[in-house]
């Protein structure tokens, strides 16, 4: 196992119960007591940020993080999960506008290439902190949908309410990638740190696809709930621990 991850284990049990906010020893008093060197201590640290245990201010120091994993199930929305968890809910429109489904929106949203099809792409927040970067790709005529969508906020509520769309079922592929310069300057995150990637279509009740979205969380935020029925009729619960959604 690499130093480090000893040292973060380390670090781990000397934060573990302490208040939000109990300031961290520096690298330097870190490296002391723990009888190692400060680029240790520096990569632990930094891997405890990203496991969202640790808080780095600039200037200030490190400081014990608030826990800000946010829990996301299939079929509800982000603004409805946050809701349901006493967080505030927050959406940034970057744009919407029409645009032609290319190979890969045409087969998920089953309509011939070049169809024209809704592009919504959205900023979604949690308590003022950037949390994911959404695309979605939609089927079917919505008129005035950023303004139905603006007084919602929920994608999935606009659908219900403003258009009589409700999803039925959904299903989601999740892979695990490096922040890239655009996901790094729009989720405030540092270039290459562990994101979500979470590409979802889903159905009405008439088994017609109507959404394909394309979202990229923050790995340190979002834990993602999947539950199903297998055949015998029990629940099954599957949660993976860098995981999250709308």
């Amino acid at each position: 196992m690499p130093k480090h991850y000893e040292v973060r284990d380390e670090i781990a049990e000397l934060i573990a119960g302490a208040d939000v906010g109990t300031p961290v020893p520096t690298e330097r008093e870190l490296a002391e007591r723990l009888n190692t060197s400060r680029t240790t201590v520096r990569q632990a640290l930094a891997a405890l940020e990203v496991d969202g245990k640790l808080e780095r201010v600039q200037g200030r120091g490190t400081f014990v993080a608030e826990p800000k994993r946010v829990l996301v199930r299939q079929l509800t929305s982000l603004t409805e999960d946050l809701r349901a968890q006493g967080r505030a809910p927050s959406t940034t429109i970057l744009s919407v506008s029409r645009v032609r489904a290319d190979d890969t929106v045409a087969q998920r949203l089953n309509l011939r290439p070049g169809t024209q099809v809704h592009r919504v792409e959205r900023i979604r927040g949690v308590s003022g902190e950037p949390l994911a970067h959404e695309i979605a790709h939609l089927a079917g005529p919505l008129p005035r949908l950023r303004q139905e969508l603006a007084r919602r906020g929920s994608l999935y509520q606009t659908l219900r309410e403003a258009y009589g769309v409700r999803l039925s079922h959904v299903e989601d592929l999740v892979e695990t990638v490096l922040a890239g310069p655009e996901e790094a300057a729009l989720l405030s995150v540092e270039l290459g740190m562990p994101m979500l990637l979470i590409h979802r279509t889903g159905w009405d009740a008439d088994d017609r696809p109507v959404e394909f979205t394309r979202s990229i969380f923050r790995g340190d935020r979002f834990s993602f709930i999947a539950r199903s029925t297998v055949d015998n009729g029990a629940a099954h619960l599957a949660e993976s621990g860098h995981s999250r959604r709308r």
